[in-house]
């Protein structure tokens, strides 16, 4: 039987106690799962019988198995038994152990604290829905109709502003080449300002096969360290002058880009998708608002180490981003003059917020009688089995016995939705900018 103490900062400790044949039981198990190792004189290895190995080298060789094999099963029952939602690393304290005397110890562990709710239904947060105009369906018609355009060639002319050139260069400090500086066949556009502050405006003017110089200075915070500051000469040569030439905002071009006929089904159909979007984002802030404001009305002490968990959780899913883009994180921080442990410190206040956020959800869930059934579960793993090529069935059978996470997830979407439902919306309150008074 396990005795169960409660203690300050979420803090528990389990008493248990095994009987001295329960642990010779153990001491039995870890002796079949270590003979081979033993070597006694007399005895080819793994052959030694247990009572003259525990005489020979003493019966602690075989405590770290025998002490898992007691603890391990003893500790995972009293958690089910008591209910212990644990959140931390088990602590193991052992006050007694041998064959003759069994083993009396203690695990302590932090547990998930309990939420203190204030309001929860019915509180009040922002609500801003900004609806698309003519303006905002013209400019990402003018997008697409940019994302249509060709590059063609022009001659007879010189290099002007927003014309798009094909280049050989090669830079010079101090009238030595430097890593890095050299290209051949480069396309520059013109004013995009993708290079050195100077460099673009100085091609205005220069015509295909002109080959001539351009000084320009590095920025100070450049990222380079052995060119910071430093100035610099481009050998250049203008190999062609490109624009874009865009296709006409008609009918013709609603038929190539899209399915509808004409142009004003198009723009309606654009329009109706950022309506769609605007009223998406705009409710997402919504609930992110009413999450907040029930956040707010709680209290919660949150243990260290789950906000620690979470940090290592927020890492591992930014080095995960960043490995698909090709980008080690470690080597991302180096680059940036950053350590680790910054890097962490830097990431706790999100976590705190994160932490405060699920735990407080998880009691709104449990006051309002929320619950994922095995239809919601269906149709979740649906969704998802969509996403990945799956038939719903095998996506099923893979969580048959572990679909905990999904119903979490369900819960805790259900959840949000209920809380915005009853949410009052009110207006967002625009930033008051100080006035200046001249004296």
């Amino acid at each position: 039987m396990a005795s169960v103490e409660k203690k300050d900062n979420n803090i528990v400790v389990i008493s248990l106690e095994a009987s001295p044949e329960e642990f010779k039981d153990a001491l039995m198990k870890s002796f079949n799962k270590n003979k081979n190792r033993f070597q006694i004189p007399g005895f080819r290895k793994g052959k030694a019988p247990y009572k003259l190995v525990t005489q020979y080298y003493g019966e602690g060789v075989l405590y770290d198995d025998a002490i898992d094999f007691v603890v391990n099963p003893a500790y995972t029952a009293a958690v089910k038994e008591n209910d212990i939602k644990v959140v931390s690393r088990p602590e193991l304290d052992i006050q007694e152990i041998g064959a003759d005397k069994g083993m009396k110890y203690t695990v302590t562990v932090t547990v998930k604290p309990e939420v203190e709710l204030g309001q929860y239904e019915g509180v009040e947060a922002a609500y801003s829905y900004a609806a698309p105009s003519d303006e905002t369906v013209e400019a990402e018609l003018k997008r697409i109709q940019d994302r249509n355009g060709r590059m063609v060639p022009v001659e007879g002319r010189a290099v002007e502003s927003g014309d798009t050139v094909t280049i050989d260069y090669e830079g010079f400090v101090d009238g030595v080449a430097f890593e890095g500086g050299k290209d051949e066949g480069h396309d520059l556009k013109i004013g995009s300002n993708t290079f050195i502050p100077g460099f673009e405006d100085q091609l205005i003017g220069h015509n295909i096969d002109e080959e001539f110089p351009i000084q320009v200075t590095f920025p100070e915070e450049y990222h380079a360290e052995n060119l910071k500051g430093k100035d610099a000469t481009f050998q250049v040569k203008i190999h062609a002058i490109k624009v874009k030439e865009l296709p006409e905002l008609d009918d013709d071009f609603a038929k190539d880009v899209s399915e509808f006929d004409t142009l004003d089904e198009y723009k309606a159909d654009i329009k109706k998708s950022q309506e769609e979007s605007a009223k998406k984002t705009a409710q997402d802030l919504f609930e992110n608002e009413v999450v907040k404001a029930v956040c707010d009305n709680a209290k919660v002490d949150i243990p260290e180490c789950m906000v620690d968990t979470e940090i290592d959780s927020m890492i591992d899913e930014q080095n995960y981003r960043m490995r698909s883009q090709g980008i080690d994180l470690n080597t991302y921080l180096q680059y940036m003059g950053q350590t680790m442990d910054e890097y962490r410190a830097g990431l706790r206040t999100m976590a705190e917020t994160r932490v405060k956020s699920s735990l407080v959800l998880e009691a709104c869930a449990k006051a309002m009688n929320i619950e994922a059934t095995d239809a919601d579960v269906e149709e979740e793993a649906e969704k998802i089995a969509s996403q990945y090529g799956m038939k719903k069935e095998d996506f099923m059978a893979r969580i048959k016995d572990n679909d905990e996470f999904l119903r979490e997830s369900i819960v805790g979407r259900k959840t949000v939705d209920a809380l915005a439902e009853k949410a009052v919306k009110t207006e967002k309150k625009e930033e008051k900018k100080e006035e200046k008074t001249e004296e």
